[in-house]
């Protein structure tokens, strides 16, 4: 019965401890562009944008991504060593990736089997950002054109 109480206690001093005016930070895609690749898979760089509301730094301690293109799961990827946010600030990150080339060749071979327009996106991202507060997830699909 004392461990309990004593549990108890140190569970009480730990929810003590959050902050209960802790707003979760946005996060954004800024920018999406194919780079120069060494092989035959194409490496892509991704801008996010993250918005801290918050008076405390913002450390991330690493990003896990993923990109699909029509339902392929054609990027996936994870990161880590991103400089901290301060409070009250934004800050951008970079995430550097490559595409998976048996992915990349399913997408071609279903593309030049249907003509899909305008082409689905869906960018995933987990930022984990240490300590007690949860990580933060964001999800963005959309379309896009291939034609003029």
């Amino acid at each position: 019965m004392p461990g309990i109480l004593i549990l108890s206690v140190f569970l009480l001093q730990a929810c003590a401890t959050l902050d209960p005016d802790y707003e979760e930070p946005s996060v954004m895609m800024s920018s999406f562009r194919a780079i120069p690749s060494g092989g035959m898979v194409p490496s892509f760089e991704i801008g996010l944008r993250i918005i801290n509301p918050n008076p405390t730094p913002l450390r991330l301690e690493g990003v896990v991504y993923s990109i699909s293109l029509q339902g392929h799961e054609l990027i996936k990827g994870v990161g880590k060593d991103y400089p901290q946010i301060d409070g009250y600030s934004e800050g951008n990150i970079t995430l550097n990736a490559s595409a998976s080339l048996l992915e990349s060749i399913r997408l071609i071979s279903d593309l030049t089997q249907n003509q899909h327009e305008p082409l689905e996106y869906t960018f995933k991202a987990k930022l984990d950002v240490g300590g007690i507060y949860p990580s933060l997830r964001i999800e963005e699909t959309g379309t896009f054109n291939t034609g003029g």
